[in-house]
């Protein structure tokens, strides 16, 4: 274990107790787990009361007549922004804006410490939560890690320390479950500021999983230092020599993965976007820059301290997503009942992999796309493994977001007649 003097601190935590819906954000580490009935994502979310209580409104529903309105897709958001750091930094997994907006915090002074994640001593594939108090130990936390970290159980430790202003960058299950005891914790413990940068999260699973991934896409896979889905439809792999590799999405070998590969919390996620960070910076609306949703008045004022170190333009948008939302329900729907997925034959991958990012849905189509898609595997997955949680467990945002394709069906659909 680190020592509190140390750059980067990270506690030993309890181990987590086993619940089945469990991303290990980190609550049930705290001295008070049961915490999680009332601030688990994956149990009964109120998103509406939420985004009130962090922005001041709830996101905008569509109303009769109109087209569904983007924060229906995104959660509420003030601007939008295609962008980037004029200097990237070394290391960053885009341009390194997350990154950076925590060094200035620091640098300002706006807060006494950052909770983050670090590559762990063992693994630079496997994450590891720390508390950062000086603006340089950030550059260690740069880059993707995968896998589970309990990044909620160093807030109170942070507190008790002493650290009064927070900055949290976490995924969104590990932001709700911060929002969700932001009170107490402010109430109770002190917290005087709570800054959050959210990442939008593409699926999460154990780092041991994760190294099988890598040993399926690359010869080398001890050897590769980065991995990006990027939005044109491509992976991209950066080796320890310098090396840069490409990989179209259809030529990834998904359907070799074991069927638990991506565990059912993430099959069932319903907020891909970090709606109730300050700010969300990403990839899926950048079309090969970062994409930004800056959420509130602290979300602008975080955009703002990197001044006229960051290039921002408004985000395009292009193609059309229902083609390829259904496409994928169809295989969703398959793998959900054990029935193989569809394969396209191998002489027809390359064409597809080369219209895709010429006539699929790109920018902010691409990323409606992608939430209207984790939005049917929800219900996909639930209505197959435990249909009684829909009612508690899906807001009626991401009810809105499947309707046009045709869900959620009827259970009656599912059975068979008898004789």
């Amino acid at each position: 274990m680190n020592t509190p003097d140390q750059p980067l601190w990270t506690p030993e935590l309890p181990p987590a107790p086993a619940r089945h819906f469990c991303t290990d954000c980190g609550l049930s580490r705290t001295e008070d787990p049961k915490r999680c009935g009332q601030a688990c994502q994956f149990i009964a979310p109120d998103y509406p009361a939420l985004e009130t209580r962090v922005h001041g409104r709830a996101r905008r529903l569509p109303t009769p007549g109109e087209g569904p309105p983007d924060e229906l897709f995104f959660g509420p958001y003030r601007d939008m922004w295609q962008a980037s750091l004029k200097q990237p930094l070394a290391g960053a997994q885009w341009s390194g804006i997350t990154t950076r907006i925590a060094q200035k915090l620091l640098e300002a002074g706006e807060v006494d410490a950052v909770i983050a994640m670090a590559p762990h001593p063992d693994d630079p594939w496997r994450p590891q939560p720390v508390l950062v108090t000086r603006a340089q130990d950030m550059a260690r936390c740069r880059g993707m890690r995968m896998g589970y970290a309990p990044l909620i159980a160093l807030v109170e430790p942070a507190l008790r320390m002493g650290h009064k202003r927070l900055a949290v960058i976490g995924i969104p299950c590990q932001i709700y479950a911060l929002r969700a005891i932001q009170p107490e914790l402010e109430r109770e413990q002190g917290l005087a500021k709570l800054v959050v940068i959210g990442t939008p999260c593409s699926d999460n699973t154990t780092t041991e999983r994760f190294h099988q991934f890598l040993a399926l896409v690359s010869p080398r896979p001890q050897e590769v230092r980065y991995l990006e889905f990027r939005a044109d439809y491509h992976v991209e792999i950066r080796m320890q020599d310098g090396a840069v590799h490409t990989i179209p999405f259809l030529q990834l070998p998904l359907s070799t993965l074991p069927p638990d590969f991506f565990p059912m919390t993430c099959r069932t996620c319903v907020d891909y976007t970090n709606a109730l960070s300050d700010i969300t910076v990403g990839y899926m609306g950048g079309q090969g820059e970062q994409w930004l949703l800056v959420r509130n008045a602290q979300g602008q004022a975080l955009l703002e301290l990197l001044g006229d170190e960051v290039r921002i333009r408004p985000p395009g948008s292009a193609g059309q997503r229902a083609g390829a939302v259904r496409g994928f329900l169809q295989n969703v729907e398959r793998a959900a009942g054990g029935l193989p997925l569809r394969r396209m034959p191998n002489w027809l991958r390359p064409i597809v992999g080369w219209l895709m990012p010429r006539l699929g849905p790109r920018g902010l189509e691409f990323a409606r796309a992608r939430v209207e898609m984790k939005a049917v595997e929800t219900l996909v997955h639930l209505q197959r493994e435990t249909p009684a949680r829909i009612k508690t467990m899906v807001p009626e945002h991401v009810l809105h977001l499947v309707r046009p394709y045709g869900l959620p069906r009827s259970r009656a659909n599912d059975s068979q007649p008898s004789d």
